[in-house]
């Protein structure tokens, strides 16, 4: 296993000199962030990334993500151009040397939070989700209200989308996907990435979206539409965790069995659902804290001798910080060794 951390580039508060000074932490995990969704990354782009990063004595492990252009998704008559230009940009992250990317196939919003600074019993803030309180926002003035990290879309923009989105359903989502794999994989079997979808956060439909990448099932669907060792997997345990059904250790056990998990984000929820709404808060990393088997999930990973990246996904705002919600340094920098800890114990 190799402990990693994100890195939202020059402008994260969080700095690379931050990152070097958590004991094991040698990898990063970033993207080009300045290249519009849609347009190829070029090589320049990426040495840009990938020479700050090892100036600090740290390596880029992970591109989270390479942005999938809407029209991909959509299937539109278009779709092409853009995959060609996520495969130029592919194509570039394996000339850099990068061994994982990790993307998401999610309609429009990518994950989706109701409070990004919900306050927790000990006077730490944290990002929480609730049916209910996702019905309340109006979705007619644009994306501004919306609490997530979302693409920010105008009021007439949204509502393009939203109108395209009316003739697409859950197949036709699957179909569109299928579409994308058959022509990204055999590129990044050339140039030598691993692919790595990341589930769908929450795992649900939301805003009348279809939303595909959610549990058990879903994953074995997604690695047969194109079986091949390069097309794998995000394991989420914080997405995937989000519902209830979804046996982690089990999960993490049958895929890393195979060989399919490459890259794992390590993070911890408390589910608060009722009759009528779902919810979850994100909670500390360590298991009692949540619904999160973190010993299970790190024990089935050991016994298939994972020696892939793994970071810590989320954490509170702790100790006064103030920052890009979910992404603080103190939170993170703890649950790293936590995780650390655990991989150590499980592995003697």
């Amino acid at each position: 296993m190799r402990m990693t951390f994100r890195w939202y580039g020059p402008s994260d508060r969080v700095t690379l000199r931050n990152i070097r000074q958590i004991p094991g932490v040698r990898g990063i995990v970033s993207a080009v962030y300045d290249v519009p969704v849609g347009e190829a990354w070029t090589r320049d782009s990426v040495s840009r990334l990938t020479d700050s990063i090892d100036n600090a004595g740290l390596s880029l492990q992970v591109v989270e993500s390479i942005p999938v252009h809407e029209h991909i998704k959509l299937g539109a008559v278009d779709r092409d151009r853009y995959i060609e230009a996520w495969c130029e940009s592919l194509r570039q992250v394996g000339e850099a040397g990068v061994p994982v990317v990790c993307y998401n196939f999610m309609p429009i919003f990518d994950w989706m939070r109701t409070d990004l600074a919900h306050p927790m019993a000990d006077g730490s803030t944290t990002l929480t989700y609730s049916d209910e309180e996702l019905a309340r926002f109006d979705l007619t003035r644009g994306t501004g209200e919306l609490p997530g990290w979302s693409t920010a879309y105008d009021a007439a923009t949204l509502g393009a989308l939203l109108d395209a989105w009316k003739a697409v359903n859950a197949e036709q989502l699957w179909e569109h996907l299928a579409y994308f794999l058959e022509r990204v994989v055999p590129v990044a079997d050339e140039v030598n990435v691993k692919l790595a979808i990341h589930p769908d956060d929450p795992p649900w439909s939301i805003f009348g979206l279809p939303r595909v990448i959610t549990d058990g099932d879903a994953l074995r669907r997604f690695l047969s539409l194109v079986d091949h060792p390069a097309n794998g997997l995000t394991f989420c345990t914080g997405s995937l965790g989000a519902l209830a059904k979804n046996d982690l250790p089990a999960l993490v056990d049958e895929f890393a069995a195979r060989g399919r998990i490459h890259f794992m984000h390590c993070r911890n929820v408390k589910r608060r659902d009722t009759a009528t709404s779902r919810a979850f808060d994100e909670v500390p990393h360590p298991s009692e804290f949540g619904d999160v088997d973190m010993r299970g999930v790190l024990s089935a990973l050991a016994r298939h001798d994972y020696t892939g990246p793994m970071r810590p996904d989320h954490g509170r705002m702790i100790w006064g910080e103030e920052g890009r919600a979910g992404y603080g340094l103190h939170d993170r920098a703890l649950g790293a060794m936590y995780l650390q800890g655990l991989w150590e114990g499980v592995r003697s």
